[in-house]
């Protein structure tokens, strides 16, 4: 393995391996997007790498998961690079990736900033911010799928700050009230125990909190293996393989534990966008808050690996966020 002189250590390193049927041809423009969308790169044909780490882990877990409900074979290992490529040639391919979309960021951000004409009316700034917050958005999707600090980052964060600055010059923030209303849960998932996957992240800590708060306040919790469990008397499984309540198309397990127990609350709708969008990272919502609460996910699960200490540190952040939709004015 060759090893230049910043003394790169070796990586850990998750291979995504496939073979996709000839037929529907839309499944597979939907799996390079989602290959896409998870920062994964081709290492040769049908062969993606991302590197090693529970997030990523999930992500390939769930692609896998779509590939064989489409008709597919694929499976996921994990693997250290001996010849061949080296840990530095695959981070490279990453950066490169990543600082090919960061260009284009910076590239259409330009072309907005020369648009932008002073005294605009009042519509033309509204189509420019508009604009402006799509092209923030798509930032923060690079960002999160930028696993090794690509240079053209700090560029694109340049340009989109100074539109932001000359918009704000001019802004005017106008709003009403998020109204909330949410209807009681089925008395059938009272009291029970809720199983999932160890090594919870943004989707199984949101749904874990939204359980205790809004549909089972004596919910007790279990962390499980993520394959393979049967669940016992009086359990319930949440967002892993066969679960009474787990991703459904589209959707976030968030999302269909709100579908399903009628909680109509604007705020818990407003969560939920968030964490679909953290969570599957295809910028179906395009939330501008995504960033910073994948960043405070990622911080505790780097601050502990024990699943109910992080469920409870990201009920405490969840908590507020659900105050600040309750009460915001936009």
């Amino acid at each position: 393995m060759n090893v230049g002189t910043s003394a790169v250590l070796a990586h850990s390193w998750l291979l995504l391996i496939h073979q996709l049927p000839a037929k529907p041809a839309y499944l597979r423009v939907k799996i390079w997007r989602r290959l896409q969308g998870i920062g994964a790169v081709a290492v040769k044909n049908a062969v993606h790498v991302l590197p090693m780490n529970e997030e990523t882990q999930e992500d390939f877990e769930w692609l896998l998961r779509e590939i064989e409900e489409g008709g597919g074979e694929a499976f996921v290992c994990e693997a250290r690079l001996i010849d061949g490529l080296s840990d530095q040639e695959i981070r490279a391919l990453f950066d490169k990736a990543r600082d090919a979309e960061y260009a284009q960021v910076v590239k259409d951000a330009r072309a907005l900033a020369k648009s932008l004409r002073p005294h605009a009316k009042t519509s033309a700034l509204a189509d420019v911010r508009a604009q402006v917050a799509r092209l923030r958005k798509r930032l923060a999707e690079i960002v999160a799928i930028d696993f090794f600090g690509a240079i053209g980052r700090e560029t694109a964060e340049e340009m989109i700050s100074a539109l932001e600055a000359r918009l704000n010059e001019d802004a005017d923030v106008r709003g009403k009230d998020t109204a909330a209303s949410a209807a009681s849960p089925p008395e059938t998932l009272r009291n029970r125990t809720w199983v999932t996957r160890e090594g919870v992240y943004i989707d199984r800590i949101a749904s874990a909190w939204l359980i205790r708060r809004f549909i089972d306040p004596e919910a007790r919790f279990k962390f499980v293996s993520g394959k393979g469990y049967r669940p016992r008397e009086g359990e319930l499984r949440f967002d892993m393989f066969e679960a009474e309540f787990t991703h459904e198309g589209d959707k976030c397990t968030f999302e269909v534990l709100l579908d399903r127990c009628g909680l109509k609350d604007a705020a818990l709708r407003a969560i939920a966008e968030i964490v679909h969008d953290v969570d599957l990272k295809d910028g179906k919502f395009g939330r501008t808050e995504v960033a910073g609460i994948r960043t405070l996910v990622e911080g505790i699960g780097a601050a502990t690996r024990d699943d109910t200490q992080r469920i409870a540190r990201g009920s405490e952040v969840l908590n507020d966020l659900y105050e600040y939709f309750r009460k915001k004015r936009r």
